[in-house]
C-alpha cells in the first residue's frame, strides 16, 4: 500500500474532506503531528497542490494570522 505523510494539521483536514482515508494520526517525540494516509491511487500529491489552490489554504491562513493577532496581545 503506498502512503503519503504529513505533519500539516490543515493538508490532513483537507484529504478527511477529500475522503481520504486516515491510516495514523500521532504526535512524535519532539511534538510534531504525524498523520499517513492511503495514497493507493496517487492522488495525495495533486490533492496537496488543490489544498494551495483553494479557499481553504486562504481561510486557514486567515485562521493563522487571526491567532497572531490574539495571542501577541
Amino acid at each position: 500500500m503506498k502512503e503519503y505523510q504529513t505533519s500539516d494539521l490543515s493538508l490532513a483536514a483537507f484529504f478527511m474532506l477529500k475522503g481520504r482515508v486516515l491510516l495514523k494520526a500521532e504526535r512524535d517525540k519532539s511534538g510534531k503531528f504525524i498523520f499517513l494516509f492511503d495514497n493507493t491511487d496517487g492522488e495525495c500529491k495533486k490533492l496537496s497542490l488543490a489544498f494551495l489552490n483553494s479557499e481553504f489554504s486562504e481561510y486557514d491562513n486567515h485562521v493563522r494570522n487571526l491567532k497572531k493577532i490574539i495571542y501577541s496581545t
